[in-house]
C-alpha cells in the first residue's frame, strides 16, 4: 500500500505537478522504447512530440538568447548613451530570408543566408580544427618523451609516434603504395581500424550510459523499485 501511495503521489512533499511530470516522462519513455519491438504509431507519437518540443524549446533560448539582446535591443531599444548599431541589420536580414523556405516563390532568398552560414562555419571550424586538433597533434608527436618514464610509456609513446607517421603515409597519394611505402601505408591502416574501433566502443559506452540512466529513471524515479 505505502509503494503505491508513494507511486501515486511521490515522495513526502513532493508536489503534484512533480508526480505527474515523472508520470509524462516515464510513459513517453516506455513509448520511445516500443521501438524495440516495432515501428508503431506510440512510437512515432513520442518522436513527434519529442522533436517538437525541442524545436520549440531551442527557438526560445534563441529568441531570449540571440534576438532580443543581439538584435532587437542593440537596433531598436539601445541603452541610453549608446549608439544604433545598424550593421546588425544585415544578420537580421539574412535572418529573415531563412523564413522565406516557407513561400515557393521566394525561398530561393533562404540560399544566401544558407551559403553564409556555411562559409562562416567553414572557415570557423578550418581554423579551430588547426589550432585544436592538427597543431596540437603535431606538437604531441614531436614533443612525445622516448627515454624517459618506464619501459610501457616509452614502448606507448613510440607505437604512438609511428602510428601518426604511418597513418599520414596513408593519405599520401602523391607517391604509389608500394614497397616500403605501402607497408607504412598498409600499417597506416591497422591504426586507423584501432583508432575507429576505440571511437565506435566509446560511442557504444555512450549508448549504455544512456540506458542505464534511463532504466534507473523507471525503476527509481518513477516505480520506487529502487533506492
Amino acid at each position: 500500500m505505502n509503494w503505491l501511495q508513494e507511486l501515486f503521489t511521490g515522495a513526502p512533499g513532493t508536489p503534484p505537478s512533480a508526480v505527474w511530470g515523472t508520470w509524462v516522462a516515464g510513459l513517453l519513455t516506455l513509448a520511445i522504447y516500443s521501438f524495440l519491438y516495432k515501428d508503431n504509431p506510440v512510437y512515432r507519437f513520442a518522436e513527434s512530440l519529442f522533436v517538437g518540443v525541442g524545436a520549440a524549446y531551442w527557438l526560445a533560448i534563441l529568441y531570449h538568447n540571440t534576438l532580443v539582446p543581439k538584435l532587437f535591443v542593440p537596433l531598436f531599444f539601445p541603452p541610453e548613451g549608446q549608439p544604433v548599431l545598424w550593421y546588425r541589420v544585415f544578420p537580421g536580414v539574412l535572418a529573415a530570408f531563412m523564413l522565406l523556405r516557407f513561400f515557393p516563390k521566394l525561398s530561393w532568398l533562404s540560399r544566401w543566408s544558407l551559403g553564409f552560414v556555411v562559409g562562416m562555419y567553414a572557415a570557423v571550424n578550418t581554423t579551430g580544427f588547426a589550432q585544436g586538433d592538427l597543431v596540437a597533434q603535431i606538437h604531441a608527436t614531436v614533443t612525445t618523451p622516448l627515454t624517459s618514464g618506464g619501459g610501457l610509456v616509452i614502448a606507448l609513446n613510440a607505437a604512438a609516434i609511428v602510428g601518426v607517421i604511418a597513418t599520414l603515409i596513408y593519405f599520401f597519394f602523391s607517391k604509389e603504395h608500394r614497397g616500403p611505402v605501402g607497408a607504412a601505408a598498409r600499417l597506416g591502416i591497422w591504426f586507423l581500424m584501432v583508432a575507429f574501433g576505440a571511437s565506435f566502443g566509446y560511442t557504444v559506452m555512450g549508448r549504455v550510459s544512456l540506458l542505464i540512466g534511463r532504466m534507473t529513471f523507471l525503476l527509481r524515479d518513477w516505480l520506487h523499485l529502487m533506492q
